[in-house]
């Protein structure tokens, strides 16, 4: 093949940041036109920086970028869009007071009279590209109302407005049902038969094999290789990623559910936008089981952890953890109950990035007598413990001194999840617990989970990756529209498609049957 046929070469790309952190190692990135090419390893294998430099983003130390056989010097992502690129972002950049129109023409707005927007061509353009490549939106919706497989399309077609050819897919069917993702994967294809080409990053290897036409695989800021997907099996990808063998499936023993823990009961809640984004919740979780809640993002899952976390209060309703109420409740009052959380969104509310790795494993603890003799912290104690947790959970850092935020996003999760699961929880709130990273961590992740729960642990697993809530809930219940809409008390026999159904909308249970996730003795 001759070299005209790469849209995109990146030679020999080395990126070491300010602090000595070499995050790529002399990488060559070759994608052709016209393919959907896979790029892959763990967190803080170097994907993300190399994909950031292609954006403009970030600056390579050493190596060069060609885009259609000319050298580029790409110093920001309008330098990156003027040559052709667009990058739709793990974490939609859509602003939700406003409508897919006015959120497709931002900052490009076509002007009426050169000082209003002209709303109506706005709309056009939205209905013209949306049209031209089959990604039906609702030009006048509120993105804030737009179901999560729609603001996708919108990010999709956002870039291709802007006049990209060659787009950098980040994680892009993270929050998307079976059937959502279906649906985007046929228009990826015919995006593809229409000349464009397409950089797909996923941790998902069933989605890699059925998508992608060849893939890149990075480990330890390196490449390790480029193969046709065809050619290599899901485990041999995986051992190129981590270096060794992982184990896809979860292995569990059969749950024996204890007493109530968890006890929910009635809960309601209405937005600031007026929509009921929980509607007369009900269910329990016993000691020894997880309890699973499957669902389109949107659907209440965040406001439900929220309220059960006592980050936000409800309208009405009841939470107690055996027995006491955590409604109103300080942070300090719910984490002395035993309760831990992993949030949905560990930058924000699961770390403070810029202490060490140290005080943030040690945060929820201070108080505690093993460490707070008198006037004076027992140093050494914390020191020994932060240790031994960075070896138990695998925190890939330096020292214990490291700043958090400067880890890798699997290494951060890493980080939270030895400080949650470490302090003998009595309930595990975990939301989103392996979203966006590897499958190095998520193995790891998982298997303590089901550890936990094994252990005598109650464990409210809420996941928008199907595959993950179905292997390692006991149990499950599925929310749309902030109800219930269906509780399965044994998820060996669920299949995605079904579940694809109930979290659509497209079917319901009775009371009934919702009701028995209420375990009353």
């Amino acid at each position: 093949m001759g070299e005209q046929e790469y849209v995109v070469q990146m030679k020999g790309i080395t990126k070491v940041y300010p602090n000595g952190v070499a995050a790529n190692q002399g990488v060559d990135f070759n994608v052709k036109r016209g393919e959907i090419h896979a790029l892959m390893g763990e967190n803080g294998a170097g994907k993300s920086t190399l994909m950031k430099m292609l954006f403009g983003l970030e600056q390579p130390t050493e190596g060069e970028i060609f885009i259609n056989g000319k050298k580029e010097t790409l110093s920001s992502p309008t330098a990156a869009i003027s040559k052709g690129i667009g990058m739709v972002h793990q974490h939609f950049m859509l602003v939700p007071n406003l409508t897919v129109a006015e959120n497709m023409v931002l900052g490009m707005e076509p002007k009426q009279k050169s000082l209003f927007l002209d709303y109506k061509k706005a709309v056009e353009i939205t209905k013209e590209y949306a049209q031209k490549y089959n990604l039906q939106v609702d030009p006048d919706a509120k993105v804030r109302d737009i179901p999560v497989g729609m603001k996708q399309k919108v990010e999709i077609l956002k870039a291709l407005v802007r006049g990209a050819k060659i787009l950098i897919l980040d994680e892009p069917t993270a929050v998307l049902t079976t059937q959502e993702t279906e649906e985007l994967f046929k228009e990826l294809v015919q995006l593809k038969e229409q000349g464009y080409t397409l950089i797909f990053i996923s941790h998902k290897l069933n989605e890699i094999k059925q998508i992608t036409d060849r893939m890149t695989i990075m480990r330890g800021g390196k490449s390790m290789g480029v193969y046709n997907t065809a050619d290599v099996s899901k485990e041999e990808i995986s051992r190129l990623m981590v270096g060794r063998d992982v184990i896809l499936t979860v292995e569990k023993e059969k749950a024996v559910p204890a007493e109530v823990v968890l006890k929910v009961r009635d809960l309601e809640y209405t937005n600031e936008w007026n929509k009921k984004m929980l509607d007369r919740i009900s269910f329990d979780v016993r000691k020894g089981e997880i309890l699973g809640v499957a669902g389109v993002e949107g659907n209440g899952q965040r406001e439900l952890v929220d309220m059960l976390f006592s980050l936000n209060t409800p309208d009405s309703g009841a939470v107690t953890v055996n027995g006491e109420s955590v409604l109103n409740k300080s942070q300090r009052v719910v984490r002395d109950l035993g309760v831990s959380l992993i949030p949905e969104d560990r930058m924000t509310f699961g770390i403070a990035g810029t202490g060490t790795i140290e005080e943030n494993l040690m945060s929820d603890r201070v108080a505690s007598k093993r460490y707070n003799k008198g006037p004076l912290f027992d140093m050494k104690a914390m020191h020994e413990d932060s240790d031994q947790l960075i070896v138990d959970y695998k925190v890939l850092c330096k020292s214990r001194k490291q700043q958090v935020g400067m880890l890798s996003g699997g290494n951060i999760q890493k980080v939270v999840v030895a400080r949650e699961f470490s302090c003998n929880p009595v309930l595990i709130i975990a939301d989103q617990p392996t979203r966006g990273i590897d499958v190095g961590a998520t193995e790891f992740i998982r298997k303590k989970l089901v550890e936990l729960s094994r252990a005598g642990a109650a464990v409210l697993l809420v996941s928008a990756d199907l595959n993950e809530v179905m292997e390692l809930s006991d149990s499950l219940i599925i929310m749309c529209n902030g109800k219930i809409a269906a509780y399965f008390e044994d998820t060996s026999r669920l299949d995605d498609t079904v579940m694809g159904e109930y979290m659509l909308g497209l079917k319901q249970q009775g009371e009934e049957e919702v009701r028995r996730v209420q375990h009353e003795a």
